[in-house]
């Protein structure tokens, strides 16, 4: 049985996986209330408190939180050190901006390349394992990289960071954009890419591929019963999660115009299992959703308390006891009811 064939037995699971029951043109509801809600943030957030940076900073977040959930949520396969490749991202950002060129597209390229080809190239020697072994050893190669990032102080700062660079306006033939110092062209630049990047993501979700996939979460051993080459197709999700991520951290480097080593360190890769977690990590829009409650309730109570983390710990405890589907998962089960 090819992977087309299984492609088609698994068909039942895609629309749940890109975002519920379809709207006008046969778009999902749920897609059409998210893009809605993203392309007038700047409207609506500061009528509410908010400010346009703190909508850039959920959009790459939620970024990396479907990255990390491609790999978790539609192949079954946990990742405790994917920050590794969302720093790498930064890093790769920020180093081409500060010692190669100023040039935001050539900044976003050499950053993806960076945490995605590095990625791709551990991911050959982590797709044979399973369960904890594959989790321990992509927290060990993350703890590498952040080590590297902290020690090499000439090049990448070190603790303190790497510093003196900033993104520049981008020029399309006579056009400047300058995202350089309008905070809400810059959105806009990362809700491109952003969409860009979910875009790929949903086609390939959509593909035999991605209906292999969901055939290796649900049951590995009779995938490979079919004839499916599992670890194959483990190694490619598992670049592809690293890309996705990479592509997050590029344009983390350039909304903060600063790379440091935290951002490797597998606490964030933690807390990006959380937003995973928190929001549905078997559907398409739930990490996006978990990263929006996240960043927000940290912005909001952080500004309160320094036990800020005390509150979304809580939080998260609820909706795993309460809400195991995470709040996205949660509601399209009482709608389908």
């Amino acid at each position: 049985m090819s992977s087309t064939d299984l492609g088609a037995a698994a068909k039942p699971a895609v629309p749940s996986a890109a975002g519920g029951r379809g709207g006008a043109a046969g778009i999902p509801f749920t897609t059409i209330i998210v893009w809605a809600l993203l392309l007038s943030a700047p409207i609506w957030l500061p009528l509410i408190g908010g400010y346009t940076a703190l909508a850039s900073r959920v959009v790459v977040m939620g970024l990396v939180a479907m990255a990390l959930n491609f790999l978790l949520g539609f192949t079954g396969q946990m990742s405790f050190g994917h920050a590794a490749y969302f720093g790498l991202g930064a890093y790769g950002a920020g180093l081409t901006l500060r010692y190669v060129a100023n040039s935001t597209g050539l900044a976003m390229i050499d950053g993806i390349l960076l945490g995605g080809v590095l990625g791709t190239i551990l991911g050959a020697l982590i797709c044979k394992r399973r369960g904890v072994y594959f989790a321990m050893i992509t927290i060990a190669f993350g703890q590498i990289f952040y080590y590297i990032a902290y020690s090499w102080d000439g090049l990448t700062g070190g603790f303190d960071g790497l510093r003196g660079f900033t993104r520049q306006p981008i020029g399309i033939g006579p056009l400047v954009i300058d995202i350089q110092n309008n905070g809400t062209l810059f959105y806009y630049f990362v809700l491109a890419v952003f969409a860009l990047a979910t875009g790929i993501m949903a086609l390939l979700l959509r593909s035999p591929f991605g209906r292999t996939l969901l055939a290796i979460r649900e049951n590995e051993r009779r995938a490979r019963f079919l004839g499916i080459a599992v670890d194959r197709h483990i190694w490619l999700s598992f670049s592809i999660a690293c890309f996705f991520a990479s592509t997050a951290g590029a344009l983390f480097a350039l909304l903060n115009n600063f790379a440091d080593p935290t951002s490797m360190h597998y606490t964030l890769s933690g807390i990006i299992v959380i937003m995973v977690v928190m929001g549905g990590m078997r559907t398409f829009w739930g990490p996006l959703i978990g990263a929006a409650i996240y960043v927000v309730l940290q912005d909001y109570i952080s500004s309160i308390t320094v036990n800020w983390m005390s509150f979304i710990g809580l939080l998260f405890v609820l909706v795993v006891m309460f809400f195991p589907r995470g709040l996205l998962g949660m509601i399209k089960a009482r709608s389908a009811q």
